[in-house]
């Protein structure tokens, strides 16, 4: 049996039985899309197959540097972090490749814990599309860049004069695709292994950095894939002596990282409804409403698209980031493009996000907006033709420009709790604030250099 067949709890402990494993890996996502993990005896892996497990729920309440948040509800010093309870998803079974015969299981959240799940909150989005009477096929695709550094380097050199993988600015190179083309390779194939597929891989402009965009499923498996790619994409270099950064922007003489994400819906029997050949752009009634609601509720949700404060350095002009909701139609300098073609083919790539986002919360906000647009007939503004960065919008379509900001927009935002429950909207926005609150407390390079002397 191949983990990919598996789907049920016989399934899966089958399979670790005909391995002869005595451990499985098994592991969650935090609020920042950081896999926490832990190797799980075969008979207890048994047990939480069946009945689920416990995880100290502290990963719902520390920060991305394991820093404890203080103004989050669910978990705190008040509630002496007990174990919060987890339900082990044996359709998520996969091969580790650099471990032989090791499988990886995912989990998500559950009781109490589950409102603040971001694996959760993206599956209530597609139950609700299935409410609607869709399915939701998916895509994600990643830019990163790639350094000739090791975790133990970049700490010595204080993260400054780091070596890129490659020098200069080579975007879609066939020369640096081929003198690479081993390690290239080797990652495709690692990425295949684990059930993540990739459709396309080439060198983006910018130093070392690559995009990777990874082949459509269903939403819920998009995600999944998406997630588990940031994380063992990290691996796979690391264990070659290289690292691999998806920092929004790690440098401001670099382009940003995005993390686009890419959607459409399909009727119960399968069918596209995206397309409609009459129409203008052959954009349909469904597909128009649901960018109305994806730009509507852009700036309220952004938070979840863009949720480091390094994020907001990636969203200015000129650096292929939107700074206004807009639209277009195969327009990449707005945040929303419609691309259209055969009904299979049309979608809409969301293309706000960086590459730092958790792609359970984009993704969720970029379909939980586009449904909401659906239900409320959300007609779009005038979609942008030529450059976008030149045009001027209403005050409406300003997205936030700091994550502080981003967080209070949400926590206001009526749409993002009928979608997400005040439970999720708080606990999210608490966790941003913190984010915003640490970096305030930070003494930069920039103020040392204009300050120190001078002042």
């Amino acid at each position: 049996m191949e983990p990919s067949e598996v789907k049920t709890v016989e399934q899966a402990m089958a399979l670790v039985d005909e391995r002869r494993l005595s451990h499985v890996k098994v592991g969650v996502f935090d609020i920042d899309g950081i896999l926490r993990g832990k190797w799980m005896g075969r008979d207890k892996f048994e047990g939480a197959l069946k009945k689920g497990y416990g995880f100290c729920d502290v990963v719902l309440g520390w920060d991305s540097n394991d820093q404890l948040y203080d103004n989050v509800q669910v978990t705190g010093w008040h509630t002496g972090y007990p174990d919060a309870e987890l339900r082990l998803l044996p359709d998520t079974c996969r091969d580790v490749p650099f471990e032989p015969d090791m499988l990886f299981v995912l989990s998500e959240f559950a009781g109490k814990w589950e409102h603040v799940c971001p694996r959760a909150a993206l599956r209530r989005m597609i139950d609700k599309a299935a409410g609607m009477g869709f399915g939701v096929k998916a895509a994600c695709e990643y830019e990163f860049f790639l350094f000739d550094e090791t975790p133990e380097s970049i700490r010595a050199k204080n993260y400054k004069n780091l070596k890129p993988l490659t020098p200069g600015f080579f975007g879609y190179s066939a020369l640096r695709a081929s003198v690479h083309a081993d390690l290239h390779l080797m990652f495709i194939e690692t990425m295949e292994q684990m059930g993540i597929p990739i459709e396309g891989l080439h060198t983006e402009t910018g130093p070392g950095v690559l995009e990777a965009a990874i082949q459509v499923s269903d939403a819920l498996e998009a995600a999944d894939r998406a997630a588990l790619f940031k994380t063992f994409a990290k691996v796979f270099f690391q264990r070659h002596e290289l690292m691999a950064t998806f920092m929004a922007k790690w440098a401001m003489n670099v382009p940003g990282q995005s993390g686009h994400i890419h959607l459409s819906l399909t009727d119960k029997k399968g069918k596209p409804v995206f397309h409609d050949a009459k129409a203008p752009n052959t954009l349909s009634d469904t597909m128009r409403w649901f960018i109305g609601g994806q730009q509507a509720l852009m700036p309220e949700l952004l938070a979840m698209t863009a949720s480091t404060v390094n994020a907001y350095t990636r969203l200015i002009p000129g650096f292929w980031a939107p700074t206004d909701a807009t639209w277009g139609a195969d327009n990449r300098t707005t945040a929303l493009r419609a691309i259209t073609g055969s009904p299979s083919a049309q979608r809409v790539e969301y293309r706000v996000g960086s590459a730092d986002s958790n792609p359970y919360l984009a993704m969720a906000a970029a379909l939980g907006s586009g449904l909401w647009g659906i239900e409320n007939k959300i007609e779009p503004g005038p979609g942008v033709v030529g450059n976008a960065y030149d045009k001027t919008f209403p005050a409406k379509l300003a997205l936030p420009r700091t994550l502080w900001d981003a967080a209070q927009r949400m926590k206001k935002s009526k749409a993002g709790r009928a979608l997400f429950g005040d439970a999720f909207v708080e606990h999210f926005a608490a966790t941003r604030e913190w984010e915003e609150r640490e970096f305030r407390r930070a003494v930069t390079d920039w103020e040392m250099q204009r300050y120190f002397e001078i002042i």
